[in-house]
């Protein structure tokens, strides 16, 4: 259906880094609290629910509960977690232990993800080297191609569950990436602008704000810009 593809963009629920501000946290998974506002998620969208015809989630651990517990009836009814879509494009920017995905056989050896289906799991998927570098042209090609990937499906209502930093990136338009201050478990709707679709950047446009399970959660290159404001 893509070119008219309506993208549900969804920024994961709040994690350990969020709450401690501490960037050091491997893989870091959500709270406790996290888990409830995914889990109030699926309440609160629960006519997307229904509509979403494929479900696509970043790799990391905070992002694959925030797909399990804030998009399950979808889930279910779409057949399953292993009908679930990993993107490794769309991980987390920065190449700190917080935004680095595990392995695929640390997932594989956890109960709770090896659900999932984790082949598009390269072994330099989380390598931060190369196209998954944290450099500037790394995050806009990797964010440009998360793009092309969706515009490539052909299904009508896409779900993407990804991270603050990458969203800003994945919705930037012309002029430069988003400054917007993505809420965690929220949701907000997109569409493929039509003056973009056909180019190689491919840029989106905001349809409309859905819902927001949690609060404000800095991501970590937020925290890093606070840590170097206050040594100024």
């Amino acid at each position: 259906m893509a070119p008219n593809s309506r993208l549900i963009l969804t920024r994961h629920a709040q994690a350990e880094h969020n709450v401690d501000l501490d960037y050091s946290i491997p893989d870091a998974p959500l709270t406790p609290l996290g888990k409830k506002q995914a889990a109030s998620l699926a309440r609160q969208v629960s006519d997307l629910q229904k509509e979403a015809d494929l479900i696509v989630s970043s790799p990391l651990r905070r992002t694959l509960q925030t797909t399990t517990l804030g998009w399950a009836p979808a889930i279910e009814r779409l057949g399953g977690p292993g009908k679930v879509v990993l993107l490794p494009e769309a991980q987390e920017c920065n190449a700190l232990p917080c935004d680095t995905g595990s392995s695929r056989e640390a997932l594989a050896a956890d109960p709770e993800f090896a659900i999932f289906n984790l082949d598009p799991l390269t072994p330099e998927w989380n390598s931060k080297q190369g196209f998954w570098a944290a450099s500037e042209e790394a995050l806009f090609n990797r964010a440009r191609a998360v793009r092309q990937f969706l515009r490539t499906r052909p299904e009508k209502n896409i779900v993407l569950v990804a991270h603050g930093d990458i969203l800003r990136r994945i919705t930037a338009r012309p002029k430069g990436i988003s400054d917007y201050p993505w809420k965690n478990a929220e949701v907000r709707i997109f569409e493929f602008d039509p003056e973009y679709v056909d180019t190689e950047d491919c840029f989106l446009y905001q349809k409309e704000d859905v819902a927001a399970a949690g609060g404000y959660g800095p991501t970590s290159t937020e925290l890093e810009i606070e840590e170097v404001e206050g040594k100024l």
